[in-house]
């Protein structure tokens, strides 16, 4: 029934198609923009991954050597186990102190053989000093200790050969890539550019330049990289393309401007930085981050990356799974009231803000009757609404309308199951669209939207007929972005089915 549902959802009324504001951008920009662009691959995970792999790679090694020539001729010996796991995490160690996990030296080959045969090689004599000190030599194979050796070595290698063509191809493609904007078309922005394509190995890829200047300071190109446009194109620009990094390139005296630029920028979700490679005041080298050796001041920071995004992921596909799971007889049972209730498909769909400002298909069961629905959103649901059907009221009240949107955590993965609940793209409030009546409205955009927030289990749900509620929030979640943790979006989880009965006096 769900099936024949959702294929129903798409014969909404007919409406006329409303027009989306949208910021107009340069030719040299809409080049930019309609090029092909592929998800990027964090290199932090990448390195993970590799120590990972390099901890179980070299442990099967060492136990299929243990079964295929100690046990036979002598049985199983345990200390054999401590010894292989042993060397295994000194090597991993070795490893790192040798500064092999990095993804630049995985794209290369004779660095990295180099450093990881003298590190496997050391670990191999610090086992044989330490046992012998230990007075142990003796109870060990030799000839167990040296195929080890030998075999684990042949194993790494191959493993490095693999992993060289893997992310070769990934850099070929684009996943490694920081695509970057520069803000400052002048000589500073000249020479910054210049200075990040000097260095070895980058993974920095300028997309182009923005300023607000049209005098003869503003230059068209800037070191080979063209103009695309004003500081107020950013925005939109970012939301058309992938955007990794903004990068000032503006000195910092010029405080008031990059502080203007700021308040425009900061919804965004990409690092941006102050290029400090051109500035005489000096501070402490901690205070720097660099690119290559090109010196940056962190401004602000895009939320839940690298590790992070693999939590979040791993979260909302396995929690939503057990969850859509069970709800899956709830929702059998809800679909068939709604469409005994009332003629009309049994789910509704409708655009919504996703992850910056994405546009995604959000799917409920319908509560309304299907020749009042209001894909739009354009009109707020209030109390007592003409619009809303009998079982409407009862699963809008309860958020039982919402259960289909775990699809679309499991599923489609636009959704996660802990965020700032996503609004209707022309969503109002006396009027005034959501993004005219609250500053920083798009920053609660920088990360995925959720089915629940913290904003909803603090009460702020449902109708919004005062300022203050939306208002609300925003600001509980931005708070939620700025201090999201596994552990919080578990908290805000559990206690959602609580909030849901002591809190819905706003849920029409």
């Amino acid at each position: 029934m769900l099936e024949d549902a959702a294929n129903a959802a798409t014969d909404t009324p007919t409406e006329k198609p409303f027009v989306e504001r949208r910021r107009r951008l340069s030719p040299a920009a809409l080049d930019v923009v309609n090029q092909k662009v592929l998800r990027a691959y964090s290199p932090i995970v990448i390195a993970g991954f590799v120590r990972l792999a390099d901890f179980v790679l070299l442990s099967v090694v060492g136990i299929a050597l243990h079964l295929l020539y100690v046990l036979p001729l002598s049985g199983f010996y345990w200390e054999y186990l401590v010894a292989i796991f042993g060397i295994t995490a000194a090597a991993i160690a070795c490893f790192q102190a040798a500064d092999i996990y990095q993804v630049e030296l995985f794209r290369g080959h004779l660095r990295q053989m180099t450093r990881m045969v003298s590190s496997w090689s050391f670990v191999f004599l610090l086992f044989i000093g330490v046992s012998f000190f230990a007075k142990v030599g003796g109870e060990v194979s030799r000839v167990w200790l040296a195929a080890y050796f030998v075999v684990g070595l042949v194993a790494l290698v191959g493993e490095r050969m693999i992993l060289r063509n893997l992310v070769r191809n990934w850099a070929r493609d684009g996943r490694l890539d920081r695509r970057t904007i520069i803000v400052g078309s002048d000589r500073n922005g000249e020479e910054l550019i210049e200075a990040l394509k000097a260095q070895d190995d980058t993974d920095i890829h300028v997309l182009g330049v923005f300023d607000d200047r049209n005098d003869s300071r503003a230059l068209d190109t800037c070191a080979g990289a063209p103009k695309l446009g004003k500081v107020d194109d950013i925005v939109e620009f970012a939301r058309r393309t992938r955007v990794d990094l903004v990068l000032f390139a503006l000195p910092i005296s010029a405080e008031t401007r990059i502080l203007e630029m700021l308040k425009k920028l900061w919804v965004l979700p990409v690092d941006i930085r102050l290029s400090a490679h051109t500035n005489k005041l000096r501070f402490r080298p901690r205070s720097y981050s660099y690119l290559g050796e090109v010196p940056t001041l962190d401004v602000f920071e895009a939320p839940i990356t690298d590790w992070d995004l693999v939590m979040k992921w791993l979260f909302d596909r396995i929690v939503g799974g057990i969850a859509l799971l069970a709800a899956l007889p709830v929702m059998a049972l809800v679909a068939l009231a709604v469409r005994l209730d009332s003629p009309g498909p049994v789910l509704f769909r409708q655009k919504r803000f996703g992850f910056n400002n994405e546009r995604i298909d959000v799917y409920k069961f319908r509560s309304m009757y299907h020749h009042q629905a209001d894909p739009t959103a354009s009109k707020v649901v209030t109390k007592n609404d003409p619009r809303v059907t009998r079982v409407g009221r009862f699963i809008r009240k309860t958020s039982l309308d919402e259960l289909p949107q775990l699809f679309n955590v499991v599923v489609k993965g636009n959704l996660s199951l802990v965020g700032p609940r996503p609004h209707a793209v022309q969503g109002k409030f006396q009027h005034r669209l959501f993004d005219e009546a609250v500053d920083g409205y798009f920053a609660r955009h920088r990360v995925k939207p959720g089915i629940t927030g913290w904003a909803q289990i603090n009460g702020w749900r449902g109708e919004i007929d005062k300022e203050e509620k939306i208002q609300k929030r925003v600001e509980f979640d931005l708070y939620y972005i700025e201090n999201w943790s596994v552990l919080f979006d578990l908290y805000i989880f559990l206690k959602t089915p609580l909030s849901l009965l002591t809190k819905n006096e706003n849920a029409y």
